[in-house]
C-alpha cells in the first residue's frame, strides 16, 4: 500500500506539478518566471512577480532535486535562485522586495518577514541539494536581517513588517483577507519553518568532511571549509526560541488550536478564529523543528502537542477525508471552502502521526484526503491543481492556476514529504 502511495505521489509530483511549471511558468523574455496563470489556463505575462512565488519555486524545484537529482530540476532551482539574487534582493537595505513588476524592477518595496522567511526556506534547501556557497551565504544574510529587525526583545516573537528600510508600518497585514495585527501564527509559522531547514542544512553541511563539486554550479564549499560551530549555536537558539513561542504563546491551552493574530504584547485579537488547515500543518511542522533541533526534552514536551493540534483540527475534516479552511466562532461565519493547500497538508499532517506514533486511525485519514485530492483537486487536463472546490462540490473558477499565492509548494511538498517518509520507513 506504502508504496503505491509513493508511486502515486513521483507521478504527480514529476508529471502534473513540476512538468506545469516547467511547461507554462518559465518567463524567457523578461526573466525568472511568470507571475499569473489564471482560473482559466490564461497566461498574464505582465502581471507582477511576487517574492513569495519565486521564494517557493526555488524551494520545491531544490527539494525535487535533492531528492530525484534530476538534472531539469537542477535548472530551475538555479534560475530561481539567480533570480531572486538578481532582482528580489534589497542590495541597498537587505532583505527581498515583496513584489516587482514583469520586467524585474521593484513594485512594492515593504519588507514582509514572510516573505523573507520563504526566501531563506529557498536559498538553504538549495545549498542543502549543491552545497551552493552563494545560496548559504544568502539565507544567513536573511535570517541575520529577521533577527535584526523583526524580533521583539521586548515582549518576544517575531512581527509582520517594515518599510523598505526597516522603519514601522502602519498596514502590517500579509495579504488583504489578513487582520492589521503586528504579530500572526501564520508569519511565525513561516519563521519557524526556514529556522528548521536552514539548521538543518548547517548540520548536514557541517556532517560532511567535504561538500560534492556541481559543475553546473559553480560557486559550492572549498573542500575542506567547515560550518563555523558560532552560526550553529546561533539559529540553535533563534529556534529553540521560536518553539516555545508555539507551545507557549501561539497555542490556545484551552482549545488546542492555534491562535492567529495577536497584539505585540501576546493578547489575542481579531476575535475567536480557528484555521483547520494550518492546524494540520502546524502540527507536523512543530514536530519536525523538535525533530531537528534534537533536544530530547524539547522533542518530550513537543510530541503531546503534535497530538493534541492534529485533534483539534478534527473539526475541520468532512467525511470524504477532505478538511474546511477555517472558522470565526466570534461571527459564526465559516469558510468551507476545500483549498488545494489545506488539502496537501492534511495528507502530510496525518501520515506524520502515522510514522511516528503508528496512528493507523490517522494513516487511513491520510489517505482518505489523498483520494479525495486526486478526484477533486488534481487538474489532470492541464496539469496542476485547481485553487478549490465549494462545499457543493462546484469547482472554483475564478482563483489562479498559478500566482502570487498559488505555487508548487504546499501540493509538491506533500509529494516530496511523503516519498521521503516511506523511503524511511
Amino acid at each position: 500500500m506504502l508504496e503505491q502511495l509513493k508511486k502515486e505521489m513521483q507521478d504527480v509530483l514529476q508529471k502534473n506539478i513540476l512538468q506545469f511549471w516547467m511547461d507554462k511558468m518559465v518567463d524567457r523574455e523578461n526573466g525568472g518566471f511568470y507571475g499569473r496563470i489564471d482560473a482559466q489556463e490564461v497566461l498574464h505575462p505582465e502581471a507582477e512577480k511576487g517574492a513569495i512565488l519565486n521564494a517557493r519555486i526555488l524551494w520545491t524545484f531544490s527539494a525535487a532535486y535533492r531528492v530525484l537529482r534530476r538534472p531539469e530540476y537542477l535548472e530551475m532551482a538555479t534560475r530561481a535562485k539567480d533570480y531572486i539574487i538578481d532582482h528580489f534582493l534589497d542590495k541597498e537595505y537587505g532583505g527581498v522586495y515583496w513584489s516587482l513588476d514583469y520586467k524585474g524592477q521593484p513594485l512594492d518595496t515593504k519588507k514582509q518577514f514572510y516573505a523573507i522567511g520563504f526566501a531563506i526556506y529557498g536559498m538553504s534547501e538549495y545549498a542543502r541539494a549543491t552545497g551552493d556557497r552563494e545560496a548559504l551565504e544568502c539565507a544567513l544574510d536573511l535570517y541575520d536581517c529577521i533577527e535584526e529587525h523583526a524580533l521583539d526583545r521586548e515582549h518576544n516573537g517575531y512581527i509582520e513588517a517594515c518599510t523598505r528600510e526597516w522603519g514601522e508600518i502602519a498596514d502590517m497585514r500579509l495579504s488583504e483577507l489578513d487582520a492589521n495585527f503586528p504579530k500572526s501564527q501564520n508569519t511565525h509559522l513561516h519563521i519557524i519553518e526556514p529556522y528548521t531547514n536552514l539548521l538543518r542544512c548547517l548540520k548536514e553541511l557541517q556532517a560532511q568532511e567535504s561538500c560534492d563539486y556541481v559543475p553546473a554550479i559553480g560557486s559550492v564549499l572549498p573542500i575542506g571549509v567547515t560550518i563555523p560551530m558560532e552560526t550553529i549555536i546561533a539559529v540553535e537558539a533563534s529556534l529553540r526560541n521560536i518553539i516555545s513561542i508555539f507551545t507557549d504563546r501561539i497555542l490556545n491551552p484551552e482549545t488546542h488550536h492555534l491562535d492567529l493574530f495577536f497584539e505585540m504584547d501576546w493578547t489575542r485579537g481579531a476575535g475567536h478564529l480557528e484555521s483547520y488547515g494550518h492546524d494540520i500543518e502546524c502540527s507536523w511542522l512543530m514536530h519536525e523543528s523538535a525533530l531537528v533541533l534534537g533536544d530530547p526534552s524539547v522533542l518530550a514536551k513537543m510530541e503531546p502537542i503534535v497530538r493534541m493540534v492534529a485533534k483539534a483540527s478534527e473539526k475541520g475534516l468532512r467525511p470524504d477525508g477532505s478538511m474546511i479552511h477555517e472558522a470565526n466562532l466570534s461571527t459564526g461565519h465559516v469558510d468551507d471552502d476545500l483549498h488545494w493547500w489545506v488539502q496537501a497538508e492534511n495528507v502530510v499532517g496525518w501520515f506524520n502521526l502515522y510514522q511516528h506514533f503508528g496512528d493507523q486511525e490517522a494513516l487511513d485519514r491520510a489517505l482518505r484526503c489523498w483520494d479525495y485530492i486526486k478526484t477533486q483537486i488534481i487538474d489532470w487536463d492541464h496539469g496542476e491543481w485547481h485553487w478549490s472546490r465549494h462545499p457543493d462540490g462546484s469547482l472554483n473558477t475564478v482563483d489562479d492556476k498559478a500566482g502570487f499565492w498559488k505555487c508548487p509548494y504546499h501540493n509538491g511538498r506533500m509529494c516530496l514529504e511523503i516519498l521521503e517518509r516511506v523511503k524511511e520507513m
